[in-house]
């Protein structure tokens, strides 16, 4: 759609009667974070900035913004990789930074009210002091729940506990024309009819502007321990993944990483890992009610690790032993990104039994195209996170070796019945790979939906699977 209302004075005036001006940024006033996201190129900014409060200031907002035909984008902490908190259209952007307040912690249905602004890192320190656990974890902690809600986040903690989506209890949404809606509620089975709130999550903003969200919490697992797990090989530690999830075992995570990334985190954090000399690692953790519970679990898979070739058992039962591990894994990216001069990435997810089959192949590639790649991920659910770096390459080399990286990995993503996107959403860059993986009734059914929910393409245009 181009027929949209390119804005002026008036429309500042106007949006001036719903908010106070000095939550406005209009034009020049606008800074340069908020052309962009985490990891995107492509800059383009909005012609206003609403930094809204409540839902009613969004409900106004969208209302006007439907009646005139200006574009409307959602943004939190713009901590996303794929460009969907990016105006593209121009036109009003709303950040929800402000909305950051806990609302209520109801401990007999154990729920969390949470406004969209909260960050994850916030949410999590409020609700395990007081003895519960929001599990999906994932890497970059200063995200906002509604970003993490908008992109149905995975993280760490997905191959015991799930996603987002699985934390979800209700949502409170703005539509496109201004309509506040609540979906779901604090019951724990619901068979009432298509269930919204699920297409909601995961829909990137373009379907509904979230504003509120009550959260599935349990109660906070008494004990942890970590296994960090030393590999000759990054193929021995990812065949050992399988093992481990058929011997019943039930880890919260398992991660897979390489030294080269190990030693750039290293750098980045200042920090000597425990241990840097072996080529590959898992790293697993396990949480229960007790040390001897939790022993019962480890002890099998440790063995299961040693018979598969494992150099070693570093057990970290503590939290000084285990939080610079973690601290470190969390790092990976800033210390990628901070070890070139751009990337790009593919947050693929294949069947678990097939990740050493893809990291194999991105191994290969690389030493083919002659570009560095680097890799980490969740290898107890299938999603990679690969990394293409730009280095010195001049801007026209980068490109064509970054698009035929790309092309080839998506390609043997499909051909191990992967998908798209594990985690990080389609956004604006990965459009044209998931028209490869889907079938044309799939996207042609999702136009519908957006049709029905935003007729006049108004919410995040040009996003997930709508732009031309």
């Amino acid at each position: 759609m181009s027929n949209y209302k390119p804005m002026d004075e008036q429309d500042l005036a106007v949006i001036s009667t719903f908010l106070d001006r000095e939550r406005i940024l209009w034009r020049d006033e606008i800074k340069e974070e908020y052309s962009h996201d985490e990891l995107l190129v492509k800059r383009s900014y909005p012609d206003l900035v609403a930094r809204v409060v409540s839902a009613q200031e969004v409900s106004k907002i969208m209302a006007y913004a439907n009646e005139k035909l200006i574009p409307v984008t959602p943004r939190g902490a713009g901590t996303g990789l794929v460009g969907a908190s990016v105006a593209i259209e121009k036109g009003i952007m709303i950040d929800t930074t402000l909305m950051d307040h806990i609302l209520e912690l109801d401990e007999e249905n154990l729920t969390l009210t949470v406004e969209p602004g909260v960050l994850i890192m916030t949410l999590r320190a409020y609700v395990e002091e007081r003895g519960f656990y929001y599990p999906p974890d994932p890497g970059e902690k200063s995200a906002t729940i509604g970003g993490n809600i908008s992109t149905n986040a995975g993280g760490m903690t997905a191959v015991k506990y799930g996603v987002t989506r699985d934390f979800v209890r209700a949502l409170e949404v703005v539509l496109a024309d201004g309509t506040i809606l609540e979906l779901g509620g604090k019951v724990v089975k619901n068979s009432s009819g298509y269930d919204l709130k699920n297409m909601i999550i995961g829909s990137e903003g373009t379907l509904a502007f979230i504003t509120k969200a009550v959260l599935r919490l349990v109660p906070l697992p008494p004990c942890n321990i970590s296994l960090l797990i030393p590999f000759p090989t990054l193929a021995q530690a990812i065949r050992t993944v399988p093992l481990i999830i058929k011997s019943k075992a039930i880890p919260t995570a398992i991660e897979f990483m390489e030294r080269e990334v190990i030693l750039d985190a290293e750098e980045y954090l200042g920090k000597k890992f425990p241990d840097n000399q072996a080529d590959a690692y898992l790293l697993l953790k396990f949480d229960g009610n007790s040390k001897e519970e939790i022993a019962k679990y480890y002890d099998d898979v440790a063995q299961i690790c040693l018979d598969q070739g494992a150099i070693d058992l570093l057990i970290a039962d503590t939290e000084d032993r285990s939080a610079p591990v973690w601290k470190t894994r969390g790092a990976f990216l800033e210390a990628i990104k901070g070890n070139t001069t751009m990337m790009d990435e593919v947050d693929i997810v294949v069947p678990r039994n097939r990740v050493n089959d893809f990291v194999e192949f991105v191994h290969a590639l690389r030493e083919e195209i002659g570009i560095r790649i680097k890799s980490f991920g969740h290898a107890g659910d299938g999603n990679l996170h690969v990394y293409i770096l730009r280095d010195e390459l001049p801007e026209d080399k980068w490109h064509e070796l970054m698009s035929m990286a790309m092309d080839r990995m998506y390609d043997k993503g499909r051909e191990l019945k992967g998908q798209v996107s594990g985690e990080h959403g389609i956004g604006l860059v990965k459009q044209p790979y998931l028209k490869e993986f889907l079938p044309p009734e799939c996207l042609s059914i999702m136009r519908g939906v957006k049709a029905v929910f935003d007729p006049n393409n108004i919410l995040n245009p040009g996003k997930v699977c709508f732009a031309d």
